[in-house]
């Protein structure tokens, strides 16, 4: 089944997973996340769910730009994942309002029209049933609550493309696989990255699970893509 094969796959890895990711692209996930994070108007009292939080960067990033007044919930299915950011928000000195939950995107514990703003970095790429998961995201958030999904992308640009595409298939699972230990994990990266559709094509399955004023944007000369949508209020 492929969830049980990449929940054992990040299981797996959650040791070495910052330092990877800092490696492999260069610091620039930090910046990635940090524009998705400014990309949010959410309210004082606001709760926010960031889905496959993974070693819960982004919930780092949300108190670091003092949005750490609003109730923080972190979800991944990887409970190594989980361990790594726990101990990371318990290094901060703001963490009373922060809570992880071990769980599936697709089935979120929590009640309809909960959440004033929802993210997920890196991870929609995993969930198969995409259209699936953005409707769930789209029933859990207030109405005019907002939806931020940041992803790897492959760029447009023919030259960068060959010289990415080398990195990524070649070079990444290499480093990858030795730092980690786990070369297949660095396989299936690239592979996912490069199976996600377009910009255009991701921004309509968004419009087809309800959202409204979609907006993207690449970053880092489209290395990766965030979008934003609003859940229409009635």
């Amino acid at each position: 089944m492929e969830l049980e094969f990449i929940k054992d796959m990040f299981n797996s890895i959650a040791p070495r997973y910052d330092f990877l990711n800092r490696l492999l692209s260069l610091r620039r996930d930090i910046y990635w996340r940090r524009e998705m994070v400014k990309a949010l108007d959410i309210p004082k009292e606001g709760r926010i769910l960031d889905i496959a939080c993974g070693t819960g960067d982004v919930m780092v990033e949300f108190i670091r730009q003092k949005k750490s007044g609003r109730q923080l919930f972190g979800l991944d299915f990887a409970p190594e994942m989980l361990y790594v950011a726990r101990q990371k928000l318990e290094a901060l000195p703001e963490t009373g309002r922060t809570h992880l939950i071990a769980g599936n995107g697709l089935y979120l514990p929590f009640l309809p029209d909960f959440f004033d703003a929802m993210t997920i970095a890196f991870g929609i790429r995993n969930i198969i049933d995409r259209l699936g998961a953005l409707q769930t995201f789209y029933e859990h958030l207030t109405p005019g609550g907002s939806l931020a999904v940041l992803e790897l992308a492959t760029p447009n640009q023919r030259m960068l493309k060959f010289f990415y595409s080398a990195y990524f298939e070649r070079l990444l699972p290499t480093i990858g696989g030795f730092v980690s230990s786990n070369r297949m994990a660095y396989r299936y990266l690239p592979a996912s990255v490069l199976r996600f559709p377009d910009p255009v094509k991701f921004a309509d399955l968004m419009r087809s699970a309800g959202f409204k004023e979609i907006r993207w944007r690449r970053l880092t000369l489209g290395l990766a893509t965030l979008h934003v949508g609003i859940k229409p209020k009635p």
